[in-house]
């Protein structure tokens, strides 16, 4: 190594999902919506000033801001929004994360949370989940210098529930404690509303899932004022001007149509049942998802050999090659269509299997 790199900050990065630029794929592996944004979000950007992208964006993205507080019927400044919900989350591991004692979050949960820790410098520990990927409050019950828990957990899809959420707040004040609800649009209900109660707790969610906006990178927290305002003071000592105005126009306005959001919402929620009996049917296993996605394995036949079945089809699911999940397949849940095609492949792969193997 060359001398100057002796003090390069070296880091495991975190892994995205492939994007893959395939004609006709089905992709169902980053765990984006099948349905494009709400209609109002084209015409909230169509009447936007184009002028005005010559001159910098309102650093407090007072537009999103009051109409995400609107959403969560709480004052604006209770309100953080950053460049998708990574932005709010690793901007809060910089933030809250500074005690020395080690942070804790599940072992299989969003990798990016040890890639943050690693980047700085926060030590962290991994709290095993249970046999059957179930989080276990009591296990969060010691000290710490932080919490993390995804609600519901990815990949898994499991939902630890309010009631695992306010044991662990209750056990846990002198920290703060964050609830990543990426998914939470999907299945269960939302402790936002748990703000009121604790001052520690702060809740991240996301535009990219449930408002299909994941191309516009939009994220936001909500907690108490004290919380709201040490992530903002880190914020603005780090980029004044995360958010852009196209990204500030079509998020108040996906956040404001909450007719559409229940139709699309739904959709996919009776989807995800309807794929799981399918699947159930064809011998696969797997918790029971409150997300977009479902993390199935098959008894019979390896992930890895039925991720490199469905791709070689032009089917993209994400496989995971770690302990204790390498196994299974997280498979997004796409429109009606594309989870027949899945399933119509792995009927007619699985069958194919069966009859080579006799």
């Amino acid at each position: 190594m060359a001398q100057w790199e002796d003090n390069v900050r070296h880091v495991t990065p975190y892994t995205p999902g492939e994007q893959p630029r395939i004609p006709d794929i089905i992709k169902l592996n980053t765990n984006e919506n099948p349905y494009p944004p709400s209609p109002a979000v084209a015409e909230n950007l169509r009447a936007m000033d184009i002028d005005a992208l010559r001159l910098y964006p309102d650093p407090a993205a007072g537009e999103l801001t009051e109409a995400v507080a609107a959403h969560f019927g709480v004052e604006k400044d209770r309100v953080f929004v950053g460049v998708g919900s990574d932005d709010c989350l690793a901007m809060s591991f910089l933030a809250f994360f500074n005690s020395g004692r080690p942070v804790l979050f599940a072992d299989i949960t969003y990798s990016f949370y040890d890639v943050w820790a690693g980047l700085f410098g926060i030590p962290f520990e991994t709290v095993p989940l249970a046999d059957d990927f179930t989080l276990r409050p009591e296990d969060y019950f010691r000290e710490n210098g932080g919490i993390i828990i995804a609600s519901p957990n990815a990949p898994t899809g499991l939902l630890p529930g309010t009631d695992a959420i306010r044991q662990i707040l209750e056990h846990n004040p002198g920290v703060v404690v964050i609830v990543d609800e990426a998914y939470i649009d999907f299945g269960g209900e939302s402790v936002a509303g748990l703000t009121e109660e604790y001052e520690n707790l702060l809740v991240v969610q996301t535009f990219s899932k449930s408002r299909s906006l994941a191309g516009m990178r939009i994220g936001c927290a909500v907690g108490s004022r004290k919380l709201i305002k040490y992530l903002s003071d880190v914020k603005y000592s780090f980029n004044s001007y995360t958010m852009n105005l196209p990204s500030i126009c079509a998020g108040a306005a996906a956040i404001a149509d909450e007719a559409y959001f229940e139709e699309t919402r739904k959709k996919i929620i009776a989807t995800r049942e309807r794929s799981k009996q399918e699947l159930r049917a064809l011998g696969f296993t797997f918790p029971d998802s409150q997300a977009n996605f479902i993390f199935a394995s098959h008894p019979e036949v390896p992930a890895r050999e039925l991720f490199a079945a469905l791709r070689q089809a032009g089917i993209i699911v994400r496989y995971f090659d770690k302990p204790r999940i390498d196994n299974y397949l997280r498979i997004t849940v796409g429109t009606d269509a594309q989870m027949d095609a899945l399933i119509a492949f792995l009927r007619k792969f699985l069958a194919e299997r069966k009859e080579k193997k006799l």
